[in-house]
């Protein structure tokens, strides 16, 4: 990976739709160079899909949640089972495993504090979890699908 396939890389991050003709001349190459470079960066998993970012406001979801899950099951049974539940819920866009005091960390988002419920409901139907916190965010104060660069090899 040289400077150019990073800059490729922060502008198809910016917009994914940038035609390839704008995208050689910002990184002062032809287009058929430039969409080769762009096809290597896809065939090696630096691009891994494309997708559009919707407005969570625009499609009734202003509500995000943050649930942290701490459980003393450890067990690969109960994890797959958990697995398992947090798939089938489709509020949950973000799904992680945790070190620290919290073992699970998920965000969920909601058009308000009822669809919450029903999302908490789901999930304790599924899986038996010791202590669920929920923290409700206020204000999205940056929010972006953009990685930095800097570290790629």
């Amino acid at each position: 990976m040289d400077s150019i396939d990073r800059q490729l890389l922060a502008l198809l991050q910016q917009d994914a739709e940038t035609p390839l003709a704008v995208l050689a001349e910002a990184v002062h190459l032809s287009t058929t160079p430039c969409w080769r470079r762009v096809q290597r960066l896809r065939e090696r998993g630096y691009i891994t899909r494309q997708v559009a970012l919707v407005d969570r406001q625009r499609v009734n979801l202003g509500v995000t949640v943050f649930v942290s899950v701490r459980t003393n099951q450890h067990r690969a049974d109960w994890l797959e089972r958990f697995r398992a539940t947090v798939a089938t819920i489709p509020e949950v866009v973000e799904f992680y495993r945790m070190a620290g005091e919290v073992d699970y960390l998920l965000r969920v988002v909601v058009p308000d504090i009822q669809a919450y419920d029903s999302v908490y409901q789901r999930l304790i139907r599924g899986v038996d979890l010791s202590d669920v916190s929920s923290s409700f965010a206020m204000e999205e104060i940056k929010f972006t699908t953009a990685v930095p660069l800097d570290y790629a090899d």
